[in-house]
């Protein structure tokens, strides 16, 4: 993990929007709209409404997190701050560096969360148990 993340360092990043009457298009480019290139995408989908996902960190991997469908709420942690941000419209994304502690939570009936991620899977990457987190990366 580089240098120490923030809550902060966390950034809702609207993406652009090609209006058109028969539909709307968002655009997604490896480093221009978001900050890294994306290895790795993913989707959230068939969450029963109110229910949680996430409650982890990754050591090197970048995410950026979209309410492709719906909403839910991102709780960030860096072990000293939290923040809570809605997602609820898809041309909006949170970006989230390594190193901070995440929850998706309040995912609203019929909510689609697309993730796209800057590393492929790799299961050593991931910090799962908040206690190891605040005990070795803070």
């Amino acid at each position: 993990m580089k240098s120490k993340q923030t809550v902060f360092d966390c950034n809702l990043i609207y993406l652009p929007r090609i209006e058109n009457r028969s539909g709307n298009i968002t655009p997604v480019n490896n480093n221009v709209e978001i900050p890294f290139g994306v290895k790795r995408v993913f989707y959230l989908y068939d969450i029963p409404g109110g229910e949680s996902r996430g409650a982890h960190a990754h050591k090197e991997c970048h995410q950026f997190l979209i309410a492709a469908s719906g909403s839910f709420e991102i709780l960030l942690d860096d072990g000293k701050t939290k923040r809570l941000i809605q997602l609820n419209r898809p041309y909006m994304g949170m970006h989230i560096p390594p190193g901070i502690w995440a929850s998706e939570l309040n995912f609203s009936s019929g909510s689609i969360c697309l993730v796209l991620v800057s590393h492929r899977y790799n299961e050593n990457d991931y910090i799962r148990s908040y206690e190891d987190y605040l005990e070795n990366y803070q």
